[in-house]
């Protein structure tokens, strides 16, 4: 009953994911996060090619060549740096990564962490998330100023740990955020904090 072990897994990630969220205090995108995975698209590929120690999106392109939970999943999820890519106004640079939202970048870097802790169960240790992203491709697809942010949360939490690095993001990070975005509804805000 591979269906059921990978609906677990999606669960557990899920449950990972907004326990991260929440505690850098982006609550909403906890609860929506990654919804497109229970779509028939996604599940059913997941289902199909599920293994429990990886993703079943890399046994799929393995078999393929390509895989359709993944491409509908990144066109759908913001948190995906695949979702910000884009033709450069300079055309001589072809396809490049977008800037992403900070609240987005948050949010991939909690999911990152949620993915290791979800594949890599009790062997999980904070250095992780830093060496799979040194291990992937996506570094040369992000945005310069998107990658700066993700590589100074992903160094934080490999030196410090997540308590520091889920504070530091809340304090200093997301309430800003929220600060700056109110303030333009409640001009008044930005000279309280």
């Amino acid at each position: 009953m591979k269906w059921l072990e990978h609906l677990k897994t999606i669960n557990k990630h899920k449950i990972e994911v907004m326990k991260n969220c929440f505690a850098v205090g982006l609550y909403k995108q906890g609860i929506l996060h990654d919804l497109s995975k229970y779509s028939w698209t996604e599940f059913s590929m997941g289902a199909k090619y599920y293994q429990g120690n990886r993703s079943p999106n890399d046994a799929e392109r393995e078999d393929k060549g390509y895989t359709t939970a993944w491409l509908h999943h990144k066109g759908r999820n913001r948190h995906h740096l695949e979702y910000w890519i884009d033709y450069s106004v300079d055309k001589s640079k072809g396809i490049v990564g977008m800037p992403m939202p900070k609240e987005y970048i948050i949010e991939m870097f909690c999911d990152r962490v949620a993915a290791c802790k979800t594949y890599n169960k009790e062997n999980y240790n904070d250095k992780q998330p830093y060496e799979y992203y040194m291990r992937g491709r996506s570094g040369k697809l992000l945005h310069p100023d998107t990658k700066k942010t993700l590589e100074k949360y992903l160094v934080m939490l490999k030196e410090k740990g997540e308590d520091y690095t889920f504070r530091y993001i809340k304090n200093k990070e997301v309430i800003p955020l929220r600060v700056e975005k109110l303030s333009k509804w409640v001009p008044f805000l930005k000279y309280i904090f």
